[in-house]
């Protein structure tokens, strides 16, 4: 029997990209069943909806009130009836193979997480031409120093997103996750394809440098990390995060 995909989506004012979201999902070739947790939008999401709503496997929930990404993450991993949950924010989207890519990956290598690599496109969704990879084994020692995995690109088993859930999202909350997944588990594998196209902002809450900077520090600070411990810890990931930088201009 196939194993089933719940793909979640948080959704807030995105109704001009949702649709270019969902087209990827429905391209994907795997059973699956889609989850729009609606985050207290104001926008016209609903009209934009209209014509998914009539599939089947097609579910959205709006949210009581207002609970931020990491909340509706973690609403849509607990109505999740699939063997796996995918993530995928409402401006991003996917190559048509990913999840059937990533799940073969995850069957061979016996793992509970797969993440894959990144386009950079403009908010427009225009190619920058910039690709962000990411190596084929991600230990917890190495994503401590480096996090390369980014949540739109992730397909994590159901059990465990509902074992780790969100938290902290004054910091990197998938961040976190991630590294609590590794540190039980041990280690993640990934395609170094550029599988997810990644649209730009400044406008989240990561845009600002220096105040992404500060959520990453609270990171390791979350983890129980100690003053100094933290210190390095972020020194290493920012000297990672500029070489990582540098090396997508290379690749274009």
């Amino acid at each position: 029997m196939d194993k089933m995909v719940s793909v979640v989506i948080p959704a807030y004012n995105c109704a001009g990209t949702i649709a270019c979201a969902l087209d990827s999902v429905l391209a994907q070739d795997v059973l699956l069943e889609i989850l729009v947790i609606d985050d207290q939008s104001q926008d016209n999401l609903y009209e934009v909806l209209e014509p998914y709503r009539e599939l089947p496997f097609f579910y959205c929930y709006r949210n009581g009130q207002n609970l931020g990404a990491a909340g509706s993450r973690n609403r849509g991993v607990q109505l999740a009836r699939g063997d796996y949950v995918a993530f995928l924010d409402a401006d991003d989207w996917w190559e048509k193979d990913k999840l059937k890519r990533q799940l073969a990956l995850m069957e061979q290598e016996g793992v509970v997480l797969c993440s894959a690599g990144r386009e950079l496109l403009t908010p427009e969704g225009e190619r920058t031409g910039r690709v962000i990879g990411v190596r084929p084994e991600i230990t917890y020692r190495s994503l401590l120093l480096h996090n390369c995995i980014n949540c739109s690109s992730v397909v994590l088993r159901a059990d465990v997103a509902r074992e780790f859930p969100m938290e902290h999202e004054d910091s990197h909350e998938d961040y976190i996750t991630w590294l609590r997944i590794l540190k039980k588990y041990g280690r993640a594998a990934a395609i170094d394809e550029p599988l997810l196209k990644y649209r730009l902002s400044s406008k989240g809450k990561s845009g600002s440098k220096f105040h992404s900077a500060r959520m990453t520090f609270r990171v390791y600070r979350y983890l129980g990390f100690g003053y100094v411990k933290s210190c390095l810890c972020f020194a290493a990931y920012a000297a990672n995060g500029v070489r990582k930088y540098l090396f997508s201009y290379i690749r274009k």
